[in-house]
């Protein structure tokens, strides 16, 4: 998974401050009993303290009837389902271990469900602790954008995941690792995993009680289900957020390079602003195809936001920060937009980045705008950007037809186009950033009352 530790802290002592008297209610257990044989020994008290922490602060909002619906496995069930973990049945691997795929028959039916099993590497990064998250995590957040835990093992020394089965991968595969001869992902998907992925978001930080900080968001833990149906996992690294009037949680530094918050990076201090850096990252890396750090090229331009923050304080330079495997087929408008967005996420100063419902509003807003990616590609013959070849149109039998002005008939119709309010909402040059804030909340309300009131009429 590619995590680093640094600056030790109280982990335990800051999740459960302030919840004490909250112990005293009486609640029904929101965990089966056997959950506490996950650690043994000399853990197995201090693991018990742990759960009943965590169970008492997620299960405050949801009610004293919530429970861990994840089923148990034993070793042998999930040995046989990934036919004894053979190469063949692998599908990757991270910090925490291995993941295969396998099959697991219905009970008294010749059927059988995939699902991917995850099995912990216990000379890993990530081991007992991790494992616990992950299962309570799972167990009592459920959204649509929250991959689903089936259930998990843990005979003996072993500790088994068991998910459902995310048939396209993750998004690193289509975004970073996918061959040559493999068509790239096209604008309308890229938006509509960054909106699905932000709702995801949106529900750890708006809807948990208390908000849970995922603190490993990235391109690799954004799985796709059919359809490019975005899911968050990995939750092994998930923290519950400051309450109370703390502001932040203290704990050490855990994530990956690249996409960990300035701020958390050098002072552990943790808060839901950290996951929207993260998620600024990310949308980077889909506007523009790079990776957040790559070694590979040169020193000005491994790190992603390093190479990309500099060319937001000019308009001009926009363009040039498009994923070239998209070939121009993106709106020039909606480039701009998701620019704006990202640029909002990774602002240094964490105070400066939008709350995440700000987000989902107008990426909720950009991916409603379907774009024909058969349609002429956008014409690099824009601020920013080369003029494009003019023989590439002609040796792919398309012609560029112009207007009196010289200007291509496809961008004078998007020029005519035009509304004042779509003009407003263009980013300026200097990418101001309560400007491109208030743009973004304009494109997501306008749209929302124009779907509504659309709504409204058919009912009518």
């Amino acid at each position: 998974m590619g995590c680093f530790p640094c600056f030790e802290s109280e982990e335990e002592a800051q999740l459960s401050h302030g919840k004490e008297c909250d112990r005293t209610r009486e609640e029904r257990p929101m965990v089966a009993p056997r959950v506490e044989k996950l650690s043994s020994g000399d853990d197995r008290m201090k693991t018990a303290r742990d759960l009943s922490t965590k169970r008492e602060s997620l299960g405050a909002k949801e009610g004293s009837d919530f429970s861990i619906s994840a089923q148990t496995f034993t070793f042998s069930e999930l040995s046989a389902a990934t036919s004894n973990f053979r190469t063949e049945s692998l599908l990757g691997e991270g910090g925490f271990g291995r993941v295969y795929r396998g099959r697991l028959e219905t009970t008294g039916q010749v059927v059988f469900q995939v699902v991917a099993v995850k099995q912990l590497d216990r000379n890993g990064l990530q081991g007992n602790r991790e494992f616990l998250v992950e299962v309570l995590m799972l167990s009592l957040l459920h959204h649509p954008n929250l991959v689903n835990l089936i259930g998990y093992c843990s005979d003996g020394d072993q500790r088994l995941l068991v998910y459902e089965y995310m048939p396209l991968g993750s998004l690193e595969d289509h975004l970073h690792d996918f061959p040559p001869d493999k068509e790239p992902l096209d604008w309308n998907t890229r938006m509509k995993i960054a909106a699905g992925a932000a709702k995801g978001l949106e529900y750890l930080h708006d809807k948990a009680n208390p908000p849970v900080i995922y603190r490993d968001l990235k391109s690799s833990n954004i799985l796709l289900d059919k359809g490019f149906h975005p899911k968050l996992s990995d939750f092994g690294l998930a923290k519950l957020g400051p309450v109370g009037d703390k502001s932040h949680v203290s704990t050490r530094v855990m994530g990956t390079y690249g996409y960990c918050a300035p701020e958390y990076a050098m002072t552990g201090q943790l808060t839901v602003k950290s996951d929207v850096y993260s998620f600024g990252v990310v949308l980077l890396e889909l506007i523009t195809g790079r990776k957040a750090v790559e070694s590979t090229k040169s020193h000005a331009e491994q790190n992603l936001v390093s190479w990309a923050s500099p060319m937001f304080k000019d308009r001009r330079k926009l363009a040039s920060l498009a994923d070239p495997r998209l070939q121009g087929r993106y709106p020039m408008r909606g480039l701009y937009q998701a620019l704006a967005v990202a640029s909002m996420c990774i602002q240094e100063e964490a105070a400066s980045r939008p709350a995440i419902a700000d987000v989902v509003t107008a990426l909720s807003y950009l991916a409603s705008q379907a774009y024909d990616p058969g349609a002429s590609p956008t014409n690099n013959n824009r601020p920013g950007g080369e003029r494009r070849n003019k023989n590439a149109d002609e040796g792919s039998g398309r012609k560029s037809s112009k207007n009196n002005n010289g200007e291509s008939g496809h961008n004078s119709q998007m020029n005519c186009e035009n509304t004042s309010k779509e003009k407003a909402a263009t980013p300026r040059m200097d990418f101001d950033r309560e400007r491109a804030l208030a743009e973004a909340k304009m494109w997501g309300r306008n749209w929302r009352e124009k779907t509504q009131a659309k709504d409204n009429a058919e009912g009518n």
